[in-house]
């Protein structure tokens, strides 16, 4: 299957260069960096470096950014397309787990941490939990590690983000694709701490970003029409 991996990155010149040598060392996929308008080097480094870039003059966010590769992939006929983090955590030696899963049927496979090790009951959890358990409640399917930024679509699904701007790299997407019929699978990966860098959810971020997942599954995709 043609495949490309989207690599999302905002102000990650620390990370970039050892991100897409994983990529590179690790699978025989096309990939491209998306800089999403970086304040620090990123776009610079992408260039000294030749890798394939698109970068875009104005921030516009995580969501568009998925949406403009998803167009991309489109537009090039790739068969599946592969979200992956730029900040270092994602590992690349999982990816052809996820498009084997998607050679044998599946729409979308994502790479998860909970499949055969157990979620721990920290504070940090405690958001996945209510996420993976509100989309029980709306589709009757478990999503074990519904905020995993590891996720590979296939052609269908890309059509879905195509004809549909709301759609997000997020949890509540799931619901949306799961009410679709489409067949999700997780598998399990290994993810690494971010050696350089911030992530932008502090706590209060990241209280937001919870309630905001929990009402759209619960208010608004959960009305998704199959």
């Amino acid at each position: 299957m043609k495949t490309l991996i989207i690599i999302p990155a905002y102000n990650e010149a620390l990370n970039i260069e050892k991100t897409v040598k994983d990529v590179k060392e690790n699978t025989d996929f096309d990939y491209v960096v998306i800089n999403d308008c970086s304040k620090d080097n990123t776009k610079e480094i992408c260039e000294k470096n030749h890798f394939n870039l698109l970068s875009l003059p104005v921030n516009y966010g995580l969501t568009s950014v998925v949406q403009l590769g998803m167009k991309y992939a489109y537009q090039n006929n790739y068969d599946v397309v592969i979200q992956f983090d730029g900040d270092g955590q994602h590992q690349a030696k999982f990816l052809k787990k996820l498009v084997k899963e998607i050679e044998d049927g599946n729409d979308v496979a994502i790479g998860s941490r909970f499949v055969t090790e157990k979620k721990p009951f920290t504070a940090r959890m405690l958001g996945s939990r209510l996420i993976s358990f509100a989309i029980k409640l709306t589709t009757w399917k478990t999503i074990k590690d519904p905020t995993s930024g590891m996720r590979a679509y296939n052609r269908k699904a890309i059509e879905y983000f195509i004809k549909n701007a709301s759609l997000t790299p997020e949890p509540d997407t799931l619901v949306y694709l799961l009410k679709k019929k489409l067949k999700i699978k997780e598998v399990q990966v290994e993810m690494k701490d971010r050696e350089f860098g911030e992530s932008y959810l502090n706590p209060i971020k990241s209280a937001q970003y919870m309630i905001n997942m929990l009402f759209s599954i619960i208010f608004i995709r959960w009305a998704t029409k199959k």
